[in-house]
């Protein structure tokens, strides 16, 4: 399915609609709505073949989890489309992406509004930390760097029954430094499987501050090479940097695509919070007062009336 919004459309509407959340609930992953918006658009917008959902527009509550007294359990996947052979498939590995993942079904058209309404209360599925039950989302990545391994497991699966649908992991910096990573994307040369895709945000960002502050992880599109995968590195807020990036010929191999990011870019008061920037919680209401009124300028809509 196609909507008549343009990649750029999409990736501000993203971001406002992360923002008014941010605002009515004192805050929220702000900085990763500024970092992701382009890729996770063009994505969803362009350049993964999907079928219709298979789930309801508004998302049920938490249904329990997978056993043979809950027969109709099923993952968030289903706002994808179906599993089938001529689709892709796409594991979302950093988790806590999840409020800029479901912006994006609801801009795309897969998911209603109502449901940003249910983020993170008690029994939805719209999880805070995205889990395999939340919109979006086919399997709890658990820590960072599980994401690109499972990814490479299925994408091998599928390469052995001949399908031609291809499998999209979407990644952030941090996991670099998660000795899985590696080993899958090792694995992945080894074994041929060029149907295995990725895109990273590199926004130099983590839970507990800058990268480089947590562990130094120098080139990481020479590392990626030196396992085995064809990388490319481009602008992350640039789409036809993109839409070129997809092209590059790499039989044999996955792909991997290193998008370079500003955790601040259309929010521009948001490097006032540098190097914390992984959650935005207002410090006062001085502070969210102020960073209403400036981002609300710079996506290009009216303060968020939050009183209510």
């Amino acid at each position: 399915m196609r909507n008549k919004k343009t990649s750029e459309e999409v990736a501000l509407g993203i971001r406002r609609r992360v923002f008014e959340h941010s605002m009515r609930n004192n805050g929220g992953y702000l900085s990763q709505a500024c970092s992701a918006g382009e890729q996770l658009a063009w994505l969803y917008n362009e350049e993964l073949k999907l079928g219709d959902p298979t789930l309801p527009m508004i998302p049920k509550p938490f249904e329990g989890v997978p056993s043979a007294d809950n027969p109709d359990y099923h993952t968030g996947a289903g706002y994808n489309g179906p599993f089938e052979p001529q689709y892709d498939r796409l594991f979302i590995a950093p988790a806590h992406y999840a409020l800029v993942a479901y912006a994006t079904l609801i801009e795309v058209g897969r998911m209603a509004p109502e449901g940003l309404e249910m983020f993170n209360k008690d029994g939805s599925s719209v999880e805070m930390i995205g889990a395999e039950h939340s919109p979006g989302m086919e399997v709890h990545n658990g820590t960072l760097g599980i994401g690109l391994s499972t990814g490479a497991g299925l994408a091998y699966g599928r390469k052995l029954k001949g399908e031609p649908g291809r499998t999209w992991v979407y990644m952030s910096d941090g996991e670099v430094q998660e000795g899985q990573t590696w080993e899958a994307v090792q694995a992945a040369s080894f074994h041929g499987i060029d149907n295995l895709y990725a895109i990273m945000d590199v926004n130099k960002q983590q839970c507990d501050g800058a990268m480089d502050s947590v562990m130094e992880v120098g080139d990481i599109k020479t590392k990626f090479q030196n396992f085995g995968a064809v990388c490319v590195e481009i602008d992350g807020h640039d789409i036809n940097a993109m839409r070129d990036a997809v092209k590059e010929p790499h039989e044999g191999k996955p792909l991997i695509i290193l998008a370079n990011t500003n955790p601040f870019h259309s929010m521009p008061i948001l490097e006032e919070r540098f190097p914390r920037l992984h959650y935005v919680r207002f410090k006062s209401e001085d502070e969210r007062a102020r960073m209403n009124v400036s981002i609300a300028k710079d996506l290009g809509v009216e303060p968020i009336d939050y009183s209510h």
